[in-house]
């Protein structure tokens, strides 16, 4: 009983933006039970598409971002077994021209979208399917500060991706079994598996144990099932389609 007006004591007050962006990473938690209690979601998810445009704009300005993000691109495109003609790698250099300004729009548009899908899908299977009672403004709250790590993602990984001069994850699980074959099933399962995204998931996790008083330890195990099931899914129409 006092942990639980001490928990209720703490969420009380609401917390600062700044406190809050670094409470997701120092004490996630507390933090989370703060943003139940006060779901405000514009000013954090401001600082993440602030964060994600500003960094894509940066690395697509410059001639080894956009020489990365072509050979991603024409990668991606063998992986799923298409050829490019020498016009449509031609189309994809030009294109590179209105890369720093399509990516970062991208950006101001994806994340909140993403972050709405997210937490409405989520809203149904907690409130739906579990029984549970919290406002789609609370659920998107917790999903935006989420988001906090996969701004930690993009500040660490941009530099990177400039200076490895290529657009793939540097924190992917394959990253530490260099010697597999890059046309392997086995690579490209774990080229999808990406450690900060684990983060994340154990991250959103915690908030949303918060949120509808449950054990975070169920809700992670099966969202990083899911995860997991995805990646197989995608590592085998890679493989299937590329003919390996």
């Amino acid at each position: 009983m006092t942990e639980t007006r001490t928990a209720d004591a703490a969420s009380s007050t609401p917390k600062s933006l700044a406190a809050r962006v670094v409470g997701v990473i120092i004490s996630p938690r507390d933090t989370y039970a703060n943003v139940a209690a006060h779901p405000r979601w514009f000013g954090v998810l401001a600082v993440i598409v602030l964060i994600g445009a500003t960094g894509v704009f940066a690395l697509m300005s410059t001639d080894v971002g956009k020489t990365a993000a072509i050979d991603q691109q024409v990668r991606m495109m063998e992986s799923f077994g298409m050829k490019l003609t020498d016009a449509q790698y031609a189309r994809l250099e030009q294109g590179m021209n209105r890369a720093p300004y399509t990516g970062a729009i991208g950006q101001a548009i994806t994340l909140p979208l993403a972050a709405a899908i997210i937490a409405g899908i989520l809203l149904g299977i907690f409130n739906a399917l579990l029984g549970g009672d919290a406002k789609f403004k609370q659920v998107f709250a917790v999903v935006c500060h989420s988001g906090v790590v996969i701004s930690l993602a993009q500040i660490f990984g941009l530099p990177l991706a400039y200076a490895r001069e290529s657009l793939s994850s540097a924190t992917n699980l394959a990253v530490f079994l260099p010697f597999l074959d890059e046309s392997s099933f086995a690579a490209r399962f774990l080229g999808t598996i990406d450690l900060f995204q684990i983060w994340w998931i154990v991250s959103l996790s915690i908030g949303l144990g918060v949120l509808y008083r449950k054990r975070t330890g169920p809700i992670a195990t099966t969202m990083l099932v899911v995860y997991a099931v995805i990646a197989l899914v995608i590592a085998a129409i890679r493989t299937a389609l590329s003919g390996a």
